[in-house]
């Protein structure tokens, strides 16, 4: 597939890039990207979910009442889970949420988004650009003359640019990252792909 590469002002620069088949072009595999999508996910999560069991809860271990002719159920103390503020029965405990992928399904997986997205013309290229002091307006107004839409806008950097990235942080619908960032979830989780020029290849010679 060829795109053309456009200027920061919306207009071609009359240079054209072509996107190895390799990593543009498969056959998207929804259970690769079903598996890496889950194990982001997964791996976000902290696990410090937690709930005292009745070995934990402060009360006291005085026994209700007797054994047997009270009449009622036998309890040992208010530590009970039936009781208002008893112990919680299997409550959550800290764990690990992470799982572990094969590298080789991880890159199918992230062809497969690419590829998913060149099919729906969801790339964009962009020439290199750079910003002199963090603005938010003019990060929009490049995104606006590029046609990026208004809706969620991943914008790939070859490396880390802080000033493109603080213009970025105060708009819920645009995500800035260097290459060395990308993955299923963030390239399916949006809109339009915006590839500064040079990601292409860095992306294809990782494939």
């Amino acid at each position: 597939m060829e795109l053309s590469v456009f200027k920061i002002d919306g207009k071609e620069s009359g240079k054209k890039v072509v996107l190895d088949e390799k990593v543009f072009g498969v056959e998207p595999n929804d259970h690769a990207i079903y598996l890496d999508v889950l194990q982001y996910l997964a791996n976000q999560r902290q696990g410090t979910a937690k709930t005292k069991d009745r070995s934990e809860v402060a009360y006291s271990t005085k026994k209700l009442g007797r054994q047997k002719g009270g009449g009622g159920a036998r309890h040992g103390s208010l530590k009970a889970n039936i009781f208002v503020g008893g112990g919680r029965v299997f409550g959550p405990v800290p764990r690990s949420y992470r799982n572990k992928l094969n590298k080789k399904v991880k890159a199918l997986a992230r062809a497969s988004a690419l590829s998913y997205k060149a099919k729906e013309d969801g790339i964009i290229i962009v020439e290199n650009f750079a910003m002199e002091a963090p603005k938010t307006k003019e990060l929009l107004g490049i995104l606006s003359a590029i046609k990026a839409g208004d809706r969620k806008v991943l914008v790939v950097l070859p490396e880390n640019q802080a000033n493109i990235y603080l213009s970025s942080r105060n708009l819920p619908e645009v995500k800035v990252i260097t290459v060395d960032e990308i993955n299923t979830y963030t390239i399916m989780n949006a809109h339009k792909l915006v590839l500064v020029d040079g990601v292409q290849e860095i992306l294809a010679s990782r494939a």
